[in-house]
């Protein structure tokens, strides 16, 4: 698994967006005027925007997200890969540990804003800890497969998902988190490793996401040293930036420590953390 780390309402083609807001007619708020003598109805609660997208490529390609370019602002997303294969079931059941609650605790702490991209057997295997993350309103959940196999080969050695099954994993893992019980759902996806080509741009079109990667590689996969992850993150921030680490305590256990660095020196030099959706808007 060494370096397979390094990367890493429903719409028209069945993807389950669950930040949409409802349809006209489905949505809360009063369906038909108050009784005479009742009380008037309550005005309905405007919903929240929509995550926003980027329109596909030329030739229907899903589009791909890397940062905010040339920004004026200093902001940056802190994304973290809740990684866990589809056959590492096992491993779990011995007692490896997939997730990262400290992280969790600690960015809540520390109040940041960060986009987990979950993949749909991470959310299977810790449904509780989805649940709490996808309706916290300081996180989003982004999806990152359902089985973390590779939407392209060669990539660090994960097996492949054929190019017909693709979107269906993306939907399953969708799925997944719906079935915790997730809210706070964004339509965007990474590919596992960072790895795709035009095929797997193609084939994930009729879900409707975004794919969302990074200009600032953490590090932190495997990494022993926190200082030094915090160092490869510090020095290459700039304005508008998304940083790819990881929330996986036995692939990436430093990564509570460097975080526990990382925030207070970027807030020092005048940066605000905002979640991927919060950086796409702007």
């Amino acid at each position: 698994m060494g370096s397979v780390l390094v990367g890493c309402g429903t719409d028209a083609g069945g993807t389950p967006d669950l930040t949409a807001p409802p349809a006209p007619g489905t949505g809360p708020g009063p369906s038909a005027p108050a009784r005479a003598g009742g009380a008037a109805p309550a005005p309905a609660r405007k919903p929240p925007a929509a995550p926003p997208t980027l329109a596909p490529r030329p030739g229907g390609l899903t589009p791909v997200y890397t940062h905010r370019a040339r920004s004026a602002e200093k902001v940056v997303a802190l994304t973290f890969d809740a990684d866990m294969t589809a056959d590492q079931g096992p491993r779990a059941a011995r007692g490896e540990r997939f997730d990262h609650p400290e992280l969790i605790a600690t960015l809540r702490r520390l109040k940041v804003g960060a986009t987990v991209f979950m993949t749909g057997r991470w959310a299977e295997e810790y449904p509780d800890q989805a649940r709490s993350i996808g309706r916290d309103p300081l996180f989003e959940i982004a999806n990152h497969s359902y089985s973390h196999y590779a939407f392209a080969t060669p990539c660090y050695g994960l097996p492949e998902v054929a190019a017909p099954d693709m979107a269906a994993d993306v939907r399953r893992a969708f799925d997944s988190f719906r079935d915790a019980g997730a809210v706070r759902v964004v339509p965007y996806f990474r590919f596992p490793g960072g790895c795709y080509d035009d095929t797997a741009l193609r084939a994930l079109a009729p879900t409707g996401v975004t794919a969302v990667q990074w200009d600032v590689v953490g590090g932190d996969a495997f990494a022993e040293d926190a200082d030094a992850v915090a160092e490869q993150v510090l020095s290459g921030v700039k304005p508008g930036s998304v940083v790819v680490l990881h929330c996986t305590r036995s692939a990436a256990p430093v990564t509570e420590r460097a975080v526990r660095r990382i925030v207070p020196e970027l807030r020092a030099r005048g940066y605000r953390f905002v979640k991927v959706s919060e950086l796409m808007r702007g």
